[in-house]
């Protein structure tokens, strides 16, 4: 059966054909679940960074569409982890949330206000209640500042150091808290390896005591080693302190087994969001399935005998991304399983996050899923979505000729149709065959 026979298929887990892809959510439901309010919700994230000529008056030429319509809720003692290619926005979505940079669109909600529209006066307080911890333990560390110093930093601007010893020894209950020895807080920070420094970046976060720690890739430049220590101290940390977590990474073995939520981006866009557990039995978009086919396996036999998904082509400029689908210049489902019908939708129409089982959302026109993808990769059991129906026909003009949303006041474009002989090349572009 191909992937185009499967728009007519019932819901899957109507029935026993569905059984096949349920999947048991293991891990404790932490935020939502529990019926908390979130501590803090991004909606319609949009950032745009503008270019601009050269000479004197500098005017601006375009855009780079770094973050477009990015929306979801991290709820206390939660882990929502953020995935994606390097130059997908997943760090620029960090500093958004912090109000580090401004924002062209959208909305940070923390204690009712909207963090977008605050000055810098006013978000000061609230920098007690936000900290980041970097990607580079040295390039974040002063290395003219002893550790004490550095992690006695944010306590002296925010007023909050005390009198007489006070400071000194909650600086040295920080350093004790992350598994370092106080006596070394005389020591500079050249003086450590890289996950003690990554502690020592740790500990200056945790001084505030904050709500919200945004972890921009905090393990990406250690040893294996080494992650597996720092992220147990995280995880214990939040068991301690019930801090949420928006954990930045591209290593999906890593966020397997830190997150509650997973929110997985492409070219500035969220292209699928679940439940960790469900997202790893159930990934519905081809993105997160070529993602997920590159994890290596720890057994040598299936993981030579596993297939994966191999994307053609080169990620899109962030400058001009592509009309419809930003993934369909690399999409294997585009280029080789559907007609050129349903290629009009992929071309012409964004695809919206929807869901596609309760509490699992993608943005694509065609999803299916994949229940097995982690032990063979490509010949995964295949599945269609409970919720979503895939589109029928092709899209009304009304329809294909849509502003991107996150540029709603841009011109209508004209639609682009495919005639029958259209055909996908190698590089994900769309060729006449036989033509010039």
């Amino acid at each position: 059966m191909t992937t185009a026979d499967m728009q007519g298929m019932p819901p899957a887990g109507d029935g026993p054909s569905g059984t096949a892809a349920d999947v048991t959510l293991t891990k404790e439901r932490r935020g939502a679940a529990g019926g908390e309010a979130p501590v803090v919700s991004v909606r319609n994230l949009v950032k745009h960074f503008p270019i601009r000529s050269r000479g004197i008056t500098r005017r601006k030429i375009g855009d780079v569409h770094a973050v477009c319509d990015v929306s979801f809720d991290i709820y206390p003692n939660e882990t929502l982890c953020v995935v994606g290619e390097s130059g997908c926005g997943k760090t620029t979505t960090g500093r958004l949330v912090l109000h580090l940079v401004e924002a062209t669109a959208g909305e940070v909600i923390y204690q009712g206000r909207d963090l977008t529209k605050l000055s810098g006066g006013q978000m000061r307080p609230l920098r007690r209640d936000m900290q980041i911890v970097f990607q580079d333990p040295f390039a974040s560390l002063d290395p003219r500042m002893t550790v004490n110093e550095i992690v006695a930093e944010p306590l002296r601007i925010h007023g909050l150091y005390g009198r007489g010893g006070a400071g000194r020894d909650a600086v040295r209950a920080l350093l004790k808290q992350v598994g370092l020895n106080p006596e070394h807080g005389n020591r500079y920070s050249h003086e450590f390896s890289g996950g003690q420094r990554q502690r020592i970046g740790i500990a200056r976060a945790l001084a505030l005591k904050p709500k919200l720690l945004v972890l921009d890739e905090p393990v990406s430049a250690l040893d294996v080693s080494i992650q597996a220590g720092v992220i147990n101290l995280l995880e214990d940390l939040q068991a301690e302190l019930g801090l949420a977590y928006m954990f930045i990474s591209h290593d999906l073995s890593v966020i397997r087994h830190i997150a509650d939520r997973v929110v997985v981006m492409y070219l500035g866009k969220i292209v699928e969001s679940a439940e960790a557990e469900e997202l790893f039995g159930r990934p519905s978009h081809p993105y997160t399935q070529a993602l997920m086919s590159a994890i290596p396996l720890p057994d040598p036999v299936k993981e030579r005998e596993r297939q994966r998904i191999l994307l053609t082509g080169d990620v899109p400029s962030p400058v001009n991304p592509p009309s419809g689908c930003r993934f369909r210049t690399r999409c294997p489902m585009f280029a080789n399983e559907l007609n050129n019908d349903q290629r009009e939708w992929c071309v012409n129409v964004e695809p919206a996050l929807e869901e596609k089982f309760a509490g699992h959302t993608a943005a694509c026109h065609f999803a299916e899923v994949r229940t097995n993808i982690l032990e063979v990769g490509a010949t995964g059991q295949t599945v269609a979505p409970s919720l979503a129906r895939w589109p029928v026909g092709v899209p009304s003009d009304e329809e294909a000729s849509r502003p991107m949303v996150c540029m709603p006041n841009a011109p209508r474009r004209e639609p682009q149709r495919l005639s029958r002989n259209t055909e996908v090349n190698e590089e994900g572009e769309l060729v006449i065959e036989g033509g010039s």
